[in-house]
């Protein structure tokens, strides 16, 4: 097994998409150590499994488990940092998967709001206090309201920033105004950015890098762009930023990862297959696609 790496929140994280073998009836495997391959060559941090990205709802609790484990495993390999979502609406669950993915080796949990209940800012703190003492892991909350219904506060961000297991925050909220002040509040917690178009805007109120969908297809230039962020190149990432925009916005055409998995098909890299609820992405999203994908990967113009 390969030694652990230090555990940095900076830079790219990918949110991996789980392939599925032609039926959906199993997790490509072999699928998945070519992404995590490509990954660790495209220079990111680390990746993400069983995130939004990797359709974590409609994976079984035996599939999840076996995904943590084989994907740890193969990101150790390739000499990146594993991440797994243990995020759920019950805390009784979220400790569990917690305990688990600490046993199964992971280096850090991403834990998402818990979703459907609303709870109240106590709610949401005690929820996210008692999964962090459920194990010794480092965590990174996953602040994402369109899915979950509820918004973590700035101020409750800070109260948790407190714990010494809670290192760092996925903020999908769209808001700099919101980024800007967790990062005063928790000056200590690493703020990355969930949406790929907010890397920049969350990086100039202190992020410090982003949770992206993008890198699936282009690990290299969204850890460039985060790389020239953090060597005060402003210039040169904004570059990258408006370079990458069109195919940010063709991939977030449809509901994520809809688009992400159709583009994987369109590259060959990927069986597309989605579980429903979620279903293939439409005529219009692929065409635009298509446009988006020969604008930045010269090679697959047609």
């Amino acid at each position: 097994m390969a030694q652990k790496l230090p555990v940095q929140f900076r830079g790219c994280f990918t949110a991996v998409v789980t392939p599925f073998v032609a039926d959906g009836s199993e997790i490509d495997f072999v699928r998945l150590a070519q992404q995590v391959k490509r990954q660790a060559a495209g220079g990111v941090t680390g990746v993400v499994f069983a995130g939004t990205t990797g359709e974590s709802p409609t994976l079984r609790e035996d599939e999840y488990r076996e995904l943590v484990r084989k994907g740890t495993a193969m990101a150790h390999e390739a000499g990146i940092l594993a991440v797994a979502g243990t995020g759920s609406n019950s805390t009784q669950h979220a400790c569990e998967l917690q305990e688990f993915a600490a046993g199964a080796g992971v280096d850090a949990a991403l834990s998402v709001n818990p979703y459907y209940s609303k709870p109240t800012q106590e709610g949401l703190y005690r929820h996210f206090m008692m999964q962090a003492d459920a194990a010794a892991l480092p965590v990174m909350l996953y602040n994402i309201p369109g899915r979950t219904g509820v918004a973590l506060t700035p101020e409750t961000v800070a109260r948790l920033a407190k714990h010494p297991n809670i290192r760092a925050i996925k903020e999908a909220t769209g808001s700099t105004d919101s980024a800007g002040e967790i990062c005063v509040r928790a000056p200590g917690l690493a703020l990355l950015s969930g949406d790929d178009a907010m890397t920049l805007p969350f990086a100039s109120v202190g992020g410090v890098g982003v949770v992206s969908v993008v890198s699936n297809l282009l690990p290299e230039r969204v850890s460039e762009m985060c790389r020239l962020v953090g060597a005060n190149r402003w210039g040169d990432a904004l570059a990258i930023h408006r370079e990458l925009m069109p195919l940010v916005k063709a991939l977030f055409a449809e509901t994520n990862p809809i688009p992400l998995k159709a583009a994987m098909r369109l590259l060959g890299w990927d069986t597309g297959v989605l579980r429903l609820p979620m279903t293939e992405a439409g005529a219009g999203t692929v065409q635009g696609l298509e446009r988006a994908l020969a604008g930045v990967m010269p090679a697959y113009a047609k």
